[in-house]
């Protein structure tokens, strides 16, 4: 028996919806969102920061950056919806007034332009925003 033309209809525009559905959230970055290289990939810093707090995520997965005091550097890679800090490794300088959060970084979460710096039991540690 052939299907009326109403229930084709119907099928290919529940086709349609399931797909939009589910590139929804294979979008690019945002709480929750697998993410990819690219969203990640980039220059993150820290709003205001005076001396500057940021890191850099290379394409080829090499981390360098500064906690406003120490130099930073490592490696970064993404998995699944959180991207994870290794190799992390830091100068020792002593600066007064500094606030030397970022050197505890062990992972991040993004959403949107926002990185989520995460520590030692995924402790919230401060955030950073992606630069233009």
């Amino acid at each position: 028996m052939r299907p009326s033309r109403g229930s084709a209809v119907r099928t290919v525009v529940l086709v349609v919806a399931v797909g939009g559905v589910l590139a929804g959230c294979a979008s690019d970055s945002g709480s929750g969102a697998e993410l990819s290289s690219t969203d990640v990939a980039g220059e993150w810093t820290e709003v205001d920061s005076d001396p500057p707090v940021y890191l850099e995520l290379g394409d080829d997965n090499a981390l360098s950056g500064s906690d406003g005091c120490n130099q930073l550097s490592g490696t970064w890679e993404v998995d699944g919806t959180e991207v994870d800090f290794s190799d992390l490794a830091a100068t020792m300088m002593a600066c007064e007034d500094v606030e030397t959060w970022l050197n505890g970084a062990e992972s991040a979460t993004i959403d949107g332009g926002t990185m989520t710096v995460l520590g030692d039991g995924d402790k919230e540690l401060g955030t950073l925003e992606k630069s233009e």
